[in-house]
């Protein structure tokens, strides 16, 4: 595997390549992100990922300083796992200086959700994001980004980005890794007490348990999304939200009446002690 830093060593090692796949990520790397290379050096002819914590994405009062850094372990697992060029730039790499240029996303997708509870974030998300295109794809003929769908607003986000700036990129989504009590695998899970682990597949169980009873059609979803609320707090979680959103457009389905016919999406955000987790389930 060769590790480049900066721009020009990335477009160096990539030159007469091919069509990159690639993966994105912010390091501390477990299997669910090891999935995505895979599927990257599947359909590309060179699988490329980077590892960068972006302070972009980070609110005044979240955890970008103690943001988990395993950079030696990062690249073992990446080298084992076949990637071919990693791109791990400094932050003077990648921001020379102050990133006044920002990509501001649609707000009917980005200022719900996620973005409600955590604003500014997806700006933070697109702008990296497209500077990183810019970095592994500016010159070559396109090629695939590989995503997971644990962060589904985010991989819906991107895939506009992608379309309305009609980058040569496809966005590739790939279905979230678990583990066998159904927690999706995420960095920050790593934050978890041993206590806090064992409740913590209580959120997908509510995701579940809120879509099985969305397609049963027997009473209104918003008395369904309040009753997995209370479920989940009687378990000791703070919930920012469990809805269920069109699956296309996150818009709000019909409250009443017949569940349309129509693809659906269960989504979660919720803190366990001092951790918060977010997961899905397409439906």
């Amino acid at each position: 595997m060769q590790i480049t830093q900066t721009i020009p060593e990335l477009r160096a090692a990539l030159a007469h390549r091919g069509r990159p796949g690639f993966v994105p990520t912010m390091g501390n790397l477990h299997e669910g992100h090891l999935s995505l290379v895979r599927v990257a050096a599947e359909l590309g002819d060179v699988s490329v990922a980077s590892i960068f914590v972006n302070r972009l994405q980070f609110l005044p009062h979240e955890d970008f300083n103690s943001y988990p850094r395993t950079w030696e372990a990062d690249c073992a697992k990446l080298e084992a796992t076949g990637c071919d060029v990693l791109f791990a730039p400094r932050e003077l790499d990648l921001y020379p200086e102050p990133q006044v240029f920002k990509v501001l996303p649609d707000p009917q997708i980005a200022d719900i959700l996620e973005g409600e509870f955590r604003p500014g974030f997806f700006t933070g998300v697109c702008t990296v994001v497209m500077k990183l295109f810019a970095c592994v794809f500016g010159s070559t003929a396109g090629g695939f980004a590989v995503f997971g769908k644990k962060d589904y607003q985010q991989l819906l986000v991107v895939r506009r980005m992608v379309q309305q700036f009609a980058l040569p990129i496809e966005i590739v989504g790939v279905e979230t890794a678990r583990a066998e009590d159904g927690l999706a695998l995420s960095s920050r899970n790593g934050y978890l007490s041993v206590e806090e682990r064992q409740k913590a597949g209580a959120l997908s169980s509510a995701l579940q348990q809120l879509a099985a009873d969305t397609r049963a059609g027997h009473r209104q979803l918003a008395d369904l999304e309040a009753e997995a609320t209370r479920l989940l707090h009687d378990k000791g979680w703070a919930t920012d939200y469990l809805t269920v959103r069109e699956r296309d457009s996150l818009r709000v389905p019909p409250q009443t009446g017949p569940v349309p016919d129509v693809p659906l999406v269960a989504l979660g955000a919720a803190r366990l002690g001092s951790t918060r987790l977010i997961d899905n389930l397409e439906f």
